[in-house]
């Protein structure tokens, strides 16, 4: 995983993806209270962990119009791609399953907006938005306008989104329409309000020379939306031989909910559930009386 600064926009260091900072136990702790140690603790395979959390993905609603998105508190992390940029290969292949992202045999037919659940069903951590593929030519015009101005208002205005991932062929990089879209939503991305990650796809049609070459294109590309406040990576990525696979799962989970949090959420949801649910047959009542 590459990650873009503002210093150094071009670096070729792997920091690999920030995960959330666990407490270290002490020695004394450790003698009084050893536990058992397993010998395959998933704790110890931070992929493996991400891979099984993003397992967990399952259909939540799907939306034609931006108005009919649910209104919630989960962080929202939008999926964007050409029509033939592997967008939907990609997230199956995060999720590990078949057909969680519907991938149409005719590209840029997929005209809606799906959400997907990641975590526990008592108490979900994250959503994924999968968005429409932009860009086929076989789409007509009104279509293409139409959806062009759904993504934009989506990218500059859904109020929880967290992120946003960006595929990116990368036998021909960053397109004029790929370019176009990333630019609704780069002021969130410089101001930090959203992260950004683009994953080259289709990475292993490329060799090793032409794999570098694309990766500084999209460096390139991406040094004018690097600032203090942003936080952007860069990954090459292949749903044939897995490359990067277990590092963009890591960078998603790092942008979930804790479990604390998702739980205090899914009460609070419940709650004020119950409460409407309460205050509507109280008004029912008043109505048969």
């Amino acid at each position: 995983m590459t990650r873009s600064t503002p210093s150094r926009p071009k670096a070729s260091t792997n920091p690999g993806p920030r995960r959330r900072p666990r407490p270290a136990s002490t020695a004394g702790q450790a003698a009084a209270n050893p536990g058992p140690a397993p010998t395959k603790d998933l704790a110890q395979h931070p992929a493996k962990l991400a891979l099984a959390w993003a397992h967990s993905a399952r259909f939540f609603t799907t939306a034609a119009q931006l108005h009919q998105l649910p209104v919630h508190e989960l962080p929202e992390v939008a999926f964007v791609g050409r029509s033939n940029a592997g967008k939907s290969t990609a997230i199956n292949t995060l999720a590990q399953q078949r057909q969680l992202a519907y991938a149409s045999k005719t590209p840029g037919r997929t005209q809606h907006i799906n959400l997907f659940h990641l975590g526990p069903k008592a108490a979900p951590d994250q959503i994924w938005a999968d968005l429409p593929g932009y860009g086929y030519a076989a789409v007509d015009r009104t279509a293409k306008l139409r959806w062009q101005e759904v993504m934009a208002d989506y990218l500059e205005r859904r109020r929880n989104l967290c992120a946003v991932v960006q595929m990116v062929d990368s036998r021909h990089g960053f397109t004029e329409l790929d370019t176009q879209l990333l630019g609704f939503v780069a002021p969130r991305v410089r101001n930090g309000e959203v992260k950004l990650l683009v994953l080259l796809t289709k990475a292993d049609k490329l060799n090793r020379k032409e794999q570098a070459d694309s990766l500084r294109q999209v460096q390139a590309v991406l040094a004018d939306l690097a600032t203090d406040e942003s936080d952007i990576g860069i990954a090459l990525f292949s749903s044939l031989n897995k490359t990067g696979v277990g590092d963009a799962a890591e960078m998603l989970q790092s942008w979930a909910l804790t479990p604390e949090e998702a739980e205090a959420m899914a009460a609070e949801a419940a709650a004020l559930a119950e409460a409407a649910a309460a205050a509507a047959a109280s008004a029912e009542d008043l109505d048969q009386a």
